[in-house]
């Protein structure tokens, strides 16, 4: 059976460059979203809309992914999820979520999410924008996942 990419698409701006990598090898694309994205015509994409609600798209994905499947989401605890399952998880700019980091980036994010909640310095924030340089990091890193024979590049931990 065919490993399968699974795209948390609220909010991924990578939806497009993930279509164009899985076409060169022939993978099935589910885009997973509560709503508001334009389907994909393409053959090898399912557009799946998930009821609103907190992470139902993430719960949908948890629930499915499997071994030798991909995921691509910036939201940590679903790559955990994803990783338990035996899926490999990819951030929107490249970075693979490994079993050797995801520890590591759920307790990172969790001391960011107590430190916007105190805001210190009485500021907003935000990471930096989204660059091109983000995008291609993005595609070879996917393209590495996918490519038969690199699971070692996949992951390394």
């Amino acid at each position: 059976m065919s490993s399968k990419i699974y795209v948390d698409a609220d909010a991924c701006p990578v939806k497009s460059e993930t279509v164009q990598v899985a076409e060169r090898h022939a993978q099935t694309v589910l885009i997973v979203s509560n709503g508001g994205i334009r389907p994909n015509p393409h053959p090898l994409v399912q557009t799946i809309v998930v009821d609103d609600g907190p992470d139902a798209a993430d719960k949908w994905i948890a629930e499915r992914i499997g071994a030798g499947d991909i995921c691509v989401t910036g939201d940590i605890p679903l790559a955990a999820k994803c990783l338990e399952a035996g899926a490999r998880a990819l951030r929107h700019n490249g970075e693979a979520f490994t079993q050797a980091n995801i520890g590591q980036q759920l307790a990172m994010r969790d001391l960011m999410a107590d430190l916007r909640a105190a805001d210190p310095l009485g500021q907003g924030g935000g990471g930096r924008p989204f660059s091109k340089a983000d995008r291609s990091r993005f595609k070879e890193a996917l393209e590495r996942m996918i490519r038969p024979g690199s699971r070692r590049n996949a992951s390394p931990d």
